[in-house]
């Protein structure tokens, strides 16, 4: 399992070994084929692109694709399992893969490598005993403020931190409903393009963010995290 980088530059953050890694495999998994090749293309591996099999695995993969996929493995062929960004197999369609190995014996190696949601939780300054990551909320405006009013009782009660992600064009709307519909004493947490060097990290509470303009976020892989 092959952590990937966060966006374009960020691969100076992989460890030596995990290269070594990736320059010893001919097979791959990815969640999106080009992306994979690019990658694995910018490592400088001591082979040619070509040479590599890339099968994608996404939403629409269907099920029965899962096993096809794993007989490499099965025959002793070791197979490298890529996300399209960050640590495969969380918040990621790589997890059904791994599940299947499991159950078929297949050993599952998981390599080091950046994870979004736990470098936005390490910089935040929030609860890193008791937090809970919930993906994507509602695209539907009323509903997004539901959704954030509940996570923060919840965050309350349970005294937690609550971490999610947006679609990156919708990050914008996100940020201004919370602005909107959280306590003004909740901490809100944003970590954006997280070992780029665009990289923008601030945690604070919502009385504070209600008081200077709102950075911007188009397009830029964001995760946002609140505390009660």
């Amino acid at each position: 399992m092959i952590p990937s980088p966060l966006g374009e530059g960020g691969a100076r953050v992989l460890p030596q070994y995990v290269v070594d890694r990736i320059h010893q495999l001919r097979y791959f998994i990815a969640e999106r084929a080009k992306t994979a090749r690019h990658f694995i293309k910018a490592s400088q591996p001591p082979y040619a692109i070509s040479e590599l099999t890339v099968v994608e695995l996404n939403k629409r993969t269907p099920p029965i694709e899962w096993r096809h996929y794993l007989q490499a493995a099965e025959a002793g062929q070791d197979i490298g399992l890529l996300s399209e960004a960050g640590c495969p197999g969380v918040a990621d369609p790589g997890a059904q893969v791994v599940e299947l190995a499991h159950q078929l014996g297949i050993t599952v190696v998981p390599l080091v490598g950046p994870s979004s949601i736990l470098l936005a939780l390490m910089a935040s300054g929030m609860n890193g005993q008791r937090f809970c990551f919930h993906g994507y909320l509602s695209p539907k405006k009323p509903d997004l403020r539901r959704e954030l009013k509940k996570l923060e009782q919840e965050s309350s009660r349970l005294q937690q931190c609550q971490i999610f992600i947006e679609t990156p064009y919708r990050n914008q709307g996100l940020l201004e409903a919370a602005r909107q519909v959280l306590q003004p004493r909740t901490r809100f947490g944003l970590a954006v393009d997280l070992t780029l060097s665009t990289e923008w990290i601030r945690s604070q509470r919502i009385a504070q963010w209600r008081q200077a303009p709102l950075p911007n976020l188009h397009k830029r892989p964001a995760i946002f995290l609140l505390e009660a």
